[in-house]
């Protein structure tokens, strides 16, 4: 019987917020201890994927998540810095995979056989693991730069442009965590010039 192949599932979380850094996850998992319930992250429970990142935390053979920073983002652009993102969380496994596969219709360069996959979050065991790691981490990230900027009520909505969000970030301006290469935030910066700074 030959030897299974290492596949590393990839997914993000974060592209889409106004603020706070673009988080990635890879995870390789054990076919000899399977995760029941594993799913795309944003079609779980808060508590679901909070309670399944901790079992796949346990149960993987091997995982990382990885981040790319607001000044990353604004330099690189967001699709690029997720890019980033997913490579640094591939390259921080401790086990080296065979096989990477992403979610979505773009892979980072890794170096390692790699594909694309539309939807996989759904469709791979891997790739649904990777996504509630990296969405539950970068939850927690934003829990905590909610206490430096509580203005923002980062701890309810994560960063994304909620009606509550773009209301404080006209009342605010934009704190040191936004992303100024994001056209909200940019259009409080026009009116705001010394909150670049």
């Amino acid at each position: 019987m030959t030897d299974m192949l290492l596949i590393c599932g990839v997914d993000e979380a974060g592209r889409g917020p106004l603020a706070g850094p673009v988080a990635a996850a890879a995870v390789i998992l054990d076919e000899n201890n399977p995760i029941e319930g594993l799913a795309d992250s944003k079609k779980l429970s808060e508590l679901r994927r909070d309670q399944l990142a901790v079992i796949i935390r346990k149960r993987a053979l091997a995982w990382a998540v990885a981040y790319a920073e607001v000044a990353e983002i604004d330099r690189l652009n967001i699709l690029q810095a997720t890019l980033l993102a997913m490579r640094r969380a591939v390259e921080a496994l401790t086990v080296r995979p065979q096989r990477v596969l992403v979610d979505g219709l773009y892979c980072p360069a890794t170096g390692i056989p790699s594909l694309a996959i539309v939807k996989g979050d759904s469709k791979v065991a891997a790739i649904s693991a990777a996504s509630i790691l990296a969405k539950t981490a970068r939850d927690a990230l934003m829990l905590e730069l909610h206490q430096h900027y509580p203005h923002y009520g980062f701890a309810g909505h994560k960063g994304y442009p909620t009606a509550a969000h773009l209301a404080a970030l006209q009342k605010h301006g934009a704190s040191a965590v936004h992303r100024r290469s994001f056209k909200p935030v940019r259009a409080v910066l026009q009116y705001a010039p010394l909150d670049i700074f």
